[in-house]
């Protein structure tokens, strides 16, 4: 169902990340690394904690300088990002939160848009409230929503589901692939099951220093695909031992 398959990174129309190199003190994180997002596609990247997922989220999203010789190519405009904390300024309430993009680059300000994506991430009857007074999983979407109405062809989002229940998770995840359903998407998760039914490609960071392999998938590109196919609980199979080869349970 899924096999091993090196990068492609000659092929076109993508943004590409190429010879990236990283390292904290002596410590290589990852180098050599040549990656590229197929633009209008979901790509999802997976790896133990630590291994330097969300460094590689941060080069592209240029919140960390690149080392030489990394360079990027194909990103045109500032992404859209989505880190693992929610980020929300306590002052703010929910609309104001999902607002602060434009408002910081004094643009205006789509209130329409934002409440409607309020709506669809379950918030609607919460637009007033402060941070303070929202759950871990209800900060969390209006995180998302807060994503969602930048309107950069490039998205970021690293663990965006990790602090919110299955139910929602599962909504969210189909919201997502709805909204987002043109741009270039790089999804960061551990969540195996999560990357089958989001990811037209899906990527494994191994290793010390880390590198990126990806895996073939031949799952079709309708996206959300249903979990419950089995097809894909096979596949889940196959990448929870790609992700573990040592582990023989």
């Amino acid at each position: 169902m899924i096999k091993k398959q090196a990068i492609d990174f000659s092929s076109s129309g993508s943004i590409k990340l190429q010879d990236a190199y990283f390292r904290y003190g002596n410590s290589i994180l990852f180098e050599n690394i040549n990656f590229d997002l197929s633009y209008g596609k979901i790509s999802c990247l997976l790896g133990v904690s630590g291994i330097g997922k969300s460094t590689l989220l941060r080069l592209f999203a240029g919140l960390v300088s690149p080392m030489a010789p990394t360079k990027i190519f194909g990103v045109t405009e500032p992404p859209a990002y989505m880190g693992q904390n929610d980020l929300l300024l306590p002052w703010l309430n929910v609309l104001q939160n999902t607002l602060l993009g434009p408002r910081l680059r004094r643009k205006k300000q789509d209130i329409t848009r934002a409440l409607e994506l309020l709506k669809m991430v379950g918030l609607s009857e919460h637009v007033d409230k402060k941070p303070r007074h929202l759950s871990g999983g209800m900060r969390q979407r209006v995180a998302i929503a807060r994503t969602l109405i930048e309107d950069s062809p490039l998205v970021l989002l690293d663990e965006p589901f990790a602090s919110i229940d299955s139910l929602n998770r599962h909504k969210l995840q189909t919201l997502i692939a709805k909204v987002l359903s043109k741009k270039t998407v790089l999804l960061v998760t551990h969540d195996p099951l999560e990357a089958l039914r989001l990811g037209h490609r899906i990527f494994i960071m191994e290793g010390i220093p880390a590198k990126i392999r990806e895996l073939k998938i031949t799952l079709g590109d309708n996206i959300p695909r249903n979990t419950s196919r089995a097809d894909v609980l096979l596949a889940q199979a196959d990448l929870l031992k790609s992700l573990a080869p040592d582990n023989n349970q």
